[in-house]
């Protein structure tokens, strides 16, 4: 029995090395970011050109596209679990993926990594139409050096030059919003990916430089709102790379959200069969709706007032969740004193809506309910439907009788 486990294992691993040795190409045909050639590039081999790979969702296309930057250290490209997998993950939920070939080290170092990354996000702008995207809906996602890319273009951009002929380079390189997975962030010495300063920068690269790419040192107001997602026991990039960004984002009043997760490893991807880890997209999609990134559509402020039995609802919860848009925000808040209130910040978006309520209590100094539950206007309904009009407000009221 041994030996026969034994044997399979080899036989798999075979399997596993024809694909890496190219046996097997996938994804779409590359498209060279610079036709006439890159800034700075050395020569016309297959490393002096950054490229670009461009998947498209088959069905519903929510007009929202992604700049995908696979890892590496500045030194490789993990361009399967990190790039071709993530835009296939993207399509799958309406948007559109750009993926990355971008030059890196031993022969090529910073500025070349981040002026392919703004070429892409400048061509995912220039041809909008064609791709059938809103070139304000432009998001940027790297994944462990990808990752540090990516906070670089979102500290460091420029909105374009208007004077140019080329129609690309009039377009900002700014993202809308930014995904940063087991991000390098720090090229200072305690936090940082040695590897990939070395790449990146070379073996003594000047102190101005190093700070000005620890790009947690270079967040402001205008850096774009940012999901962020690590593990704790990451042993290749200390998780305190990805909580010095996130404390600098708060520090500056940007959006953002961060998922530490306790176990896994270093270059996860989407972490496939991990029952854990496995959750991060999930999150990431929740925290894609909840900012609106999925929708052009101008959301709404809703306010109201709850009664249960004749009274107002003391203490609960309402919650507004989209029924014909998959790609639209929900909406949630708190009940006090039987009114409610959404700002237009979070609001939901003009479409149809359930309307679910939870009584959960009040105030008190002994319990008063038995536990908190959703509240109804029949035994067998807990949910009413609602459509949000296109107005900068709409208001309800709620009137519900216990069963």
């Amino acid at each position: 029995m041994l030996a026969r486990r034994l044997f399979f294992s080899f036989s798999f691993l075979m399997t596993i090395a024809a694909f890496s040795n190219g046996v097997i190409a996938a994804g779409p045909e590359p498209i060279r970011l610079w036709p006439d050639g890159a800034p700075g590039a050395k020569g016309e081999e297959d490393l002096d050109i950054p490229l670009v790979r461009i998947y498209q969702p088959e069905e519903a296309n929510t007009g929202t596209a992604v700049v995908i930057l696979p890892g590496g250290g500045y030194g490789g490209l993990a361009m399967d679990h990190e790039g071709h997998q993530i835009a296939k993950w993207w399509n799958r939920h309406g948007v559109t993926g750009l993926v990355v070939t971008y030059r890196h080290g031993a022969r090529y170092q910073h500025p070349a990594p981040l002026q392919d990354a703004q070429r892409a996000i400048r061509y995912a702008r220039a041809h909008a139409d064609e791709l059938k995207i809103d070139p304000n809906r432009v998001g940027v996602m790297g994944f462990s050096a990808g990752g540090h890319l990516a906070s670089t273009v979102s500290t460091h951009f420029d909105a374009g030059d208007s004077n140019s002929d080329d129609p690309v380079a009039k377009q900002g390189s700014r993202p809308d919003f930014a995904v940063l997975c087991y991000p390098v962030i720090s090229m200072k010495d305690a936090p940082a990916h040695r590897g990939s300063r070395r790449n990146l920068l070379g073996e003594n690269p000047d102190p101005e430089l190093i700070d000005s790419l620890s790009n947690h040192l270079q967040v402001t107001a205008e850096t774009p709102p940012t999901f962020v997602f690590h593990t704790a026991e990451d042993p290749v990039v200390p998780v305190q790379n990805a909580l010095l960004y996130y404390s600098a984002l708060m520090e500056n009043g940007v959006a953002a959200e961060l998922h530490i997760y306790q176990k896994g490893r270093h270059g996860v991807g989407l972490a496939p069969n991990d029952p854990v880890l496995s959750s991060w997209p999930q999150r990431l999609l929740d925290w894609m709706r909840v900012n609106n990134f999925l929708t052009a559509d101008k959301r709404v402020s809703v306010s109201g007032a709850v009664e249960v039995d004749g009274q107002p609802l003391r203490w609960g919860m309402i919650a507004f969740q989209s029924i014909d848009r998959e790609a639209s925000p929900s909406s949630a808040t708190l009940v006090s004193g039987g009114k409610f209130e959404i700002p237009e910040v979070d609001g939901p978006v003009p479409g149809s809506y359930s309307v679910s309520v939870v009584d959960m209590g009040t105030f008190a100094r002994q319990p008063s309910i038995e536990d908190a539950a959703t509240v109804s206007s029949g035994a067998k309904q807990d949910e009413v439907n609602v459509v949000i009009p296109e107005d900068e407000t709409a208001s309800f009221e709620f009137h519900f009788d216990q069963p």
